[in-house]
């Protein structure tokens, strides 16, 4: 296995300071609330701004009023101060901006694709955790937006991240890929899949791999973690090392092959193939592999 470069794939920093210790402390939230960042995000998961694509013209707390309103969650702290999170359908009038997190990882700076990440899967979460699981009451959100308890029988919840292996597989020569049927058509990629209760992730890659192409992984080494707020993922990128078997499909794969450097570049360059989009770690993880080819 060779050395993979940086990452350059989206959601992954620089990010705030999520300064914790903050979401307990309402004098300190108050103070910070009229001159901080404020991103609105909407019931189906896109970005809600004043302005335009280019300048989004985020709104500041003071544009909502001087109080925090109690569904205004903290996000954290920048070098520009405090950034907060609202559901736009909190809001007294619609922003006219209106972008999906997809697009806003490829045209904005690291710094607000982040942030907006981070906005869209803890309100995703918050839209989505409204009833206890013990009792069935209604849950009060606290701690800025950073946790839900049952006033009735006591029980607390914080927002849940679903990790997922993405991986790499190699024989030595040839590249693993497959592709969904769901999938836009002629698109490619590596396989993934959610890691289950009680697995490490090493036997989630083997799992997945066999799973979904028949093909047993020998070996594993992580490489690097993209958040995927879609709506709540976390992918961990590995390099893996498989036997050289003939790929069998199972039910989510339409299809997978091996390709070979020069067989997947020329299928790119034909149209053949569609990779996966550089926003992905997905991309990455199959870009580390050709650059590892020689």
């Amino acid at each position: 296995m060779t050395q993979a470069p940086a990452p350059g794939y989206a959601f992954r920093g620089p990010g705030l300071d999520r300064a914790e210790q903050l979401r307990d402390d309402p004098d300190q939230l108050r103070a910070l609330w009229p001159s901080a960042r404020v991103v609105a995000v909407d019931a189906e998961g896109h970005l809600r701004f004043a302005g335009s694509v280019e300048a989004p013209g985020w709104l500041q707390g003071r544009d909502l009023g001087e109080e925090r309103p109690a569904g205004a969650s903290f996000l954290g702290l920048s070098e520009a101060g405090a950034w907060f999170a609202v559901a736009h359908e909190s809001l007294a009038e619609p922003l006219p901006g209106r972008l999906d997190l997809r697009s806003a990882a490829t045209q904005w700076p690291a710094l607000e694709t982040a942030v907006a990440a981070q906005a869209r899967a803890l309100l995703h979460w918050q839209g989505r955790k409204r009833h206890c699981g013990g009792c069935g009451e209604r849950l009060l959100i606290s701690r800025a937006g950073w946790q839900a308890r049952c006033g009735h029988c006591g029980l607390e919840y914080h927002p849940r991240t679903d990790p997922a292996v993405i991986v790499a597989v190699s024989d030595g020569r040839r590249l693993l890929l497959g592709r969904q049927a769901s999938w836009p058509p002629r698109r490619w990629s590596v396989l993934a899949g959610f890691v289950e209760p009680g697995e490490s992730l090493e036997q989630a890659v083997a799992r997945e791999v066999m799973e979904e192409a028949g093909v047993p992984v020998l070996n594993c080494r992580y490489l690097a973690s993209q958040p995927w707020p879609f709506p709540m993922g976390l992918m961990l990128g590995f390099q893996a090392e498989g036997l050289p078997v003939e790929p069998v499909v199972g039910d989510e794969l339409e299809q997978a092959r091996w390709f070979s450097k020069q067989d997947l570049l020329a299928a790119v360059a034909s149209g053949e193939v569609k990779l996966s989009p550089h926003l992905s770690i997905a991309r990455w993880l199959i870009d580390a592999w050709l650059a590892g080819q020689g």
